[in-house]
């Protein structure tokens, strides 16, 4: 074999990093020997993998063609790595989440795969779905579970479960005596949502249709319990995933506003690089994601 499993080390740091000196301190290396290891691939094989721009080492063509087949042997390396040293093909797993799955499902999901799978090891990061996505393409999340509708050629993007958005307000809000909403009541409301570029604000913005531009939108926050607590102080009204208002609707501290001519139904979906290698961790994790909420 021509090339080291170190080479390719170096190659998929500096592909993340475009910097030499970075992937080699990431890699705890000297920058000449991640230099000369990155030369050596090349020299190998009568190739280039990078574009020298300045200091930055951008993907070529071939290079970003290689990428996904280096990444799957080095964690099909690793894997083997694991095996050997704990008898077990179960390691280490990264998993990104939208801010409502995160906060709301995928704790319990990571209890029961850590109870399942004592010598895992997971990492839970917790973004909006664009941030996600663009994890799971460059390779820094094995896998990730997002709220929001996605097209993108290098990801395999699945059903997962059904979810709707639900408009709610405070108990003591004019809008908590309504049986239902009319797009009038809509476009009279102060909205406090999600920002854009989450899939709950995506949902919300697509529902509302024909009537998106002139809502009063007065404030737009990252986090679902900062909107639960300004709808609680009387600043507005919001719409957020009913997985996420589930308690407050049963403590009376929310009321869910219907809102039967608008289509507030949703799916959450898996994502994961079309060249990813499918471990065992990652099938475990899926599987467990279906068995417990369908």
């Amino acid at each position: 074999m021509k090339y080291s499993l170190r080479q390719l080390q170096v190659f998929l740091a500096t592909a993340h990093y475009e910097n030499i000196s970075k992937a080699a301190n990431s890699l705890a290396m000297s920058q000449s020997a991640a230099s000369s290891a990155l030369a050596e691939l090349e020299a190998q094989f009568d190739i280039k993998l990078f574009d020298r721009v300045g200091k930055r080492l951008q993907l070529n063509a071939l290079g970003h063609a290689l990428r996904g087949q280096a990444e799957a042997l080095l964690r099909q390396a690793e894997e083997l790595q694991v095996a050997f040293q704990q008898h077990s093909a179960i390691g280490h797993l990264k998993v990104g989440a939208t801010l409502t799955i995160g906060n709301y499902l995928a704790v319990h999901i990571m209890s029961r795969f850590l109870q399942d799978k004592p010598n895992a090891r997971v990492e839970l990061d917790v973004a909006n779905t664009a941030s996600v996505a663009r994890k799971v393409k460059n390779f820094e999340l094995d896998l990730g579970l997002i709220e929001g509708e996605l097209s993108d050629p290098d990801l395999e993007i699945t059903p997962w479960m059904k979810d709707e958005l639900v408009a709610f307000c405070a108990p003591q809000h004019p809008y908590a005596r309504k049986k239902r909403l009319s797009d009038r009541d809509l476009l009279q409301a102060q909205w406090i949502l999600r920002e854009q570029g989450s899939g709950t604000r995506q949902t919300f913005d697509w529902a509302m249709h024909g009537i998106l531009p002139q809502l009063q939108v007065l404030l737009e926050l990252q986090h679902t319990e900062a909107i639960k607590r300004a709808v609680e102080a009387g600043l507005g009204i919001g719409c957020l995933s009913r997985v996420a208002l589930k308690e407050a609707f049963a403590r009376g501290s929310l009321i869910p506003l219907p809102i039967p001519q608008r289509n507030l139904q949703r799916e959450f979906y898996f994502i994961l690089h079309h060249q990813k290698y499918r471990n065992s961790s990652i099938d475990a994790w899926l599987d467990l994601c279906k068995q417990l909420f369908h």
